[in-house]
C-alpha cells in the first residue's frame, strides 16, 4: 500500500495528519462527554459484567475439566498453596490454614470411627462464632453431611422447631449452649446423636471435644465429599424468622460457589484480613464472608460477638482493611460517643446490606473514606444486586448487562389483601418508575430456586405462578423495592413490615427513622395492629430509651406530626427496656403483632395518641375498651402538616 507522502505533496502531509489527529481527538473528547452525559455508569457497568462473565466462566471450564470445584476444594487448595498464612483470628489466636485443615479433619475422624453418619446425611450445628463451629462445619463438609446451622440466639419451642424441621442424624453443640440444649432433650427425637465441644458434658451428650484428641488429623478421601452436582444440598440456613419461625433454606454447592465470589467481586483480595462479627450461622457471615476468605485466600478475625464499643479499637489491632455489616451495625457504630482519631484505622471496604442513607453519610463523615459496598440477597432468594457505583442508599443497578442475567420485576402490590394485584385477565402489572413494588425474579433452569427443606408448603407458597403470562414462575422475594430514573434501586420495606392504614400504605422502616432521631430514644420498632372495625392497621412504635435519659411524649407527638403523613403516625406506643432482636440484628415484630395493644396482655408502658392535648396519653384499660367498643373512634384531624389543613372531629382523635 502506497504511503501517505506518496500521493500528497510533502509540504501538506503535516498539516493534513496534524489536522486528522486534531479531528480524531476532538471526537473522541465529543463521545466520552455524550457517554458521561448519556451513559455515566457504563465503564461501572461493563467491569461489573465482566467480573460476572469471569465467574461464570470458570464454572464452565471446571465442567469441561470433568471436575466440580466446590467451596470446600477451594479451601483445601488454599491449605496446600500457603499453609501457614492466618486463616482465623480469634481472641488473639491464630489459626493457619493448614491448622484448621487438620482440626477438620480430625472432626471428620471422629464421625467417621464412632458414629454410623453417612454422605448425603444432616447434621445439624448449634454454636456461636468461634473456630471450632468453621472446624465442625468443614469437617462434616469432608464427609459429604449437609450442615444445618442452627440460630445460637434462639431457645425451647423455637430451638425444638429448628432441629425437628431439617430432620437431622446428629447434633453438635459449643459449649456455651449446651445448657439450652439440655433444657430440651426430654424432647429431641431419640435416634438424635448429640455432640458436645466440651470435655465436662451432661448425660446423654456425647463429648465431641474428647474424641478429637484420640482421632488422626490425616486427610480424608476425597472419595467421601467429591460432588457430581453442584445443584446438591450444602447447607440448610434458617431464616431470621422475623415474621414467624425459621423455615431452613436450601443452600447448593452452587449458591455457595457465587456467594463466595461476592467480597473478591467489590475488590477485596488475597491481602485484606476481613472483620467477621456477624454471626456464622447466617448467610451473611458463613457464606459471604467465610467463604469470601476461602475464595480469595485471605485472613479473617473472627469475633463472637459484635461490639460496638470495641469495634475500632479491634479494627487498629489486626490492621483490619475490609468489615461486614447487617442491618444497624453501623448505625450503633454512629450511637458510640465520639473519640478521638475514629478515621485512624487501615479499612477501606465495608461490605454488607440495610444501610440507611442517612446512616450511610454520618458514616462516612464521622469514620473517614470507607468504601461501603451495599448489596442485596435473601438467604433462600435466586437473584442479587450489588452496589458497584457507590451511589448512597441504593442497593444496586438496574443496567443493560444485569438484566442480562437476572429477569426480574417490581409490580403492584394490594397491602390489604397481602397479595400482588393482578387486572381483569389475571395479570400482575408493573409499577412506574419512583413506585414501591413487589420485588419478584423468574425462576428457571438459569436462576433456579431452591426453597426449603421439609414441608413443601413453605416452598410453594413463595412461588407466583401466570404472572405475566401463562407458565411461567416468579420468586415473591417479599421485599418492596423502588427503582429510579437513572435505574438504581432502592431498598423499600418488607411486606410483612408494611401495614395499610386509612387507604395508605405505612412503609415502617420510614416511620421509625423519624421516630428513632428524638435523642432520647435508643430504638424504635414500628408495625401495624388490629383494631376492631377498621380496615387494615393501625400504626403502633415499640421504643427503648438511652440510658438515663426520660421519656417527653409531647416531643414523640410533635416529632411525628410534624415529619409524617397524617396516616403513618403511630396511634399507640410501647415502652420496652430491651428490644427483642433476630441473630442478625433485625428487630423481631412477630410477638409484638400478635400483643397488639391490649393493656391486659403488655406489662410494659401503653400510650395512646390524643391530638386535643397535643400528647399521647397513658392507654388504661377504660380507653382500650371504648376502642374496643368503638365509643372512641380514630377519625381524621384537624392539624397543619407541611401546610396543608386536615379535618378535625372532636374526641381523641386520628390523624
Amino acid at each position: 500500500m502506497a504511503g501517505l507522502g506518496s500521493v500528497l505533496p510533502s509540504g501538506l502531509v503535516a498539516p493534513k495528519l496534524l489536522s486528522w489527529l486534531t479531528g480524531l481527538g476532538a471526537g473522541m473528547v465529543f463521545l466520552s462527554l455524550m457517554q458521561k452525559l448519556l451513559y455515566p455508569y457504563f465503564w461501572n457497568d461493563l467491569w461489573y459484567l465482566l467480573k460476572v462473565v469471569r465467574c461464570g466462566f470458570q464454572l464452565e471450564m471446571y465442567k469441561l475439566k470433568g471436575e466440580l470445584v466446590t467451596v470446600l476444594d477451594k479451601f483445601l487448595t488454599q491449605a496446600k498453596k500457603q499453609p501457614q498464612k492466618p486463616f482465623i483470628i480469634y481472641e488473639g489466636a491464630i489459626y493457619t490454614y493448614q491448622d484448621v485443615d487438620r482440626r477438620s479433619n480430625s472432626v471428620a475422624h471422629v464421625f467417621l470411627n464412632h458414629s454410623t453418619l453417612k454422605r448425603g446425611d444432616t447434621v445439624a450445628l448449634l454454636m456461636s462464632n468461634e473456630p471450632d463451629f468453621i472446624h465442625t462445619w468443614f469437617g462434616l463438609a469432608k464427609l459429604g453431611c449437609v450442615v444445618a446451622f442452627i440460630n445460637s440466639n434462639i431457645r425451647s419451642a423455637s430451638l425444638l422447631h429448628c432441629i425437628r424441621s431439617c430432620e437431622p442424624r446428629a447434633l453438635v453443640v459449643g459449649a456455651d449452649l449446651l445448657g439450652i440444649i439440655q433444657e430440651i432433650l426430654p424432647s429431641l427425637p431419640e435416634d438424635l446423636s448429640i455432640w458436645g465441644m466440651n470435655d465436662s458434658v451432661p448425660q446423654g451428650i456425647i463429648s465431641l471435644k474428647q474424641k478429637l484428641s484420640t482421632v488422626s488429623d490425616s486427610q480424608v478421601p476425597r472419595g467421601y465429599h467429591v460432588t457430581s452436582n453442584l445443584q446438591a444440598p450444602y447447607l440448610y440456613i434458617f431464616t431470621s424468622g422475623t415474621t414467624g419461625l425459621p423455615k431452613p433454606a436450601v443452600i447448593t454447592q452452587l449458591q455457595a460457589l457465587k456467594s463466595s465470589a461476592g467480597l473478591w467481586a467489590f475488590g477485596c483480595t488475597s491481602n485484606d484480613v476481613i472483620y467477621i462479627t456477624l454471626p456464622l450461622y447466617h448467610s451473611a457471615g458463613s457464606l459471604l464472608g467465610i467463604g469470601g476468605c476461602v475464595e480469595l485466600g485471605a485472613t479473617c478475625v473472627l469475633k463472637k460477638k459484635f461490639s460496638a464499643s470495641q469495634f475500632w479499637n479491634d479494627c487498629k489491632k489486626y490492621n483490619v482493611t475490609v468489615f461486614q455489616y447487617i442491618g444497624e451495625l453501623c448505625r450503633y457504630l454512629c450511637k458510640q460517643p465520639k473519640r478521638e482519631g475514629e478515621k485512624d484505622h487501615r479499612v477501606r471496604l465495608a461490605v454488607g446490606n440495610g444501610l440507611r442513607s442517612d446512616v450511610w453519610r454520618e458514616f462516612l463523615d464521622r469514620f473517614g473514606n470507607i468504601k461501603m459496598c451495599e448489596l442485596y440477597g435473601a438467604t433462600e432468594g435466586n437473584i442479587c444486586f450489588m452496589n458497584h457505583t457507590g451511589k448512597i442508599g441504593s442497593v444496586g443497578r438496574a443496567n443493560f448487562f444485569h438484566k442480562l442475567f437476572f429477569t426480574f420485576a417490581l409490580i403492584k402490590y394490594d397491602f390489604q389483601k397481602d397479595e400482588p394485584i393482578r387486572n381483569e385477565q389475571g395479570w400482575c402489572s408493573h409499577v412506574k418508575k419512583g413506585e414501591p413494588g413487589l420485588l419478584i425474579s423468574r425462576v428457571n433452569a438459569k436462576n433456579p430456586f431452591f426453597g426449603y427443606a421439609g414441608n413443601k408448603k413453605h416452598t410453594e407458597k413463595k412461588l407466583l405462578c401466570n404472572v405475566f403470562k401463562k407458565g411461567d414462575v416468579y420468586l415473591n422475594t417479599g421485599d418492596l423495592m423502588v427503582q429510579d430514573q437513572e435505574n438504581f434501586l432502592y431498598f423499600w420495606d418488607r411486606i410483612g413490615d408494611t401495614f395499610r392504614w386509612k387507604g395508605e400504605n405505612v412503609a415502617t422502616t420510614e416511620v421509625a427513622a423519624v421516630i428513632g432521631m428524638l435523642d432520647f430514644i435508643q430504638e424504635a420498632n414500628v408495625y401495624g395492629v388490629a383494631v376492631p372495625d377498621y380496615e387494615g392497621k393501625a400504626g403502633m412504635a415499640s421504643i427503648t430509651l438511652k440510658p438515663n435519659k426520660s421519656l417527653d411524649l409531647e416531643k414523640v407527638y410533635e416529632q411525628a406530626v410534624t415529619f409524617l403523613p397524617a396516616y403513618a403516625c403511630p396511634r399507640f406506643l410501647r415502652i420496652q427496656e430491651k428490644m427483642e432482636m433476630t441473630g442478625t440484628f433485625k428487630l423481631q415484630k412477630f410477638q409484638l403483632v400478635e400483643e397488639g395493644f391490649s393493656p391486659l396482655k403488655i406489662s410494659d408502658p401503653l400510650y395512646f395518641m390524643d391530638n386535643l392535648k397535643k400528647s399521647y396519653i397513658l392507654l388504661t384499660k377504660e380507653i382500650y375498651d371504648q376502642i374496643i367498643s368503638g365509643e372512641i373512634r380514630l377519625f381524621y384531624n384537624f392539624l397543619t402538616y407541611k401546610g396543608e389543613s386536615r379535618l378535625f372531629k372532636r374526641g381523641v382523635e386520628d390523624i
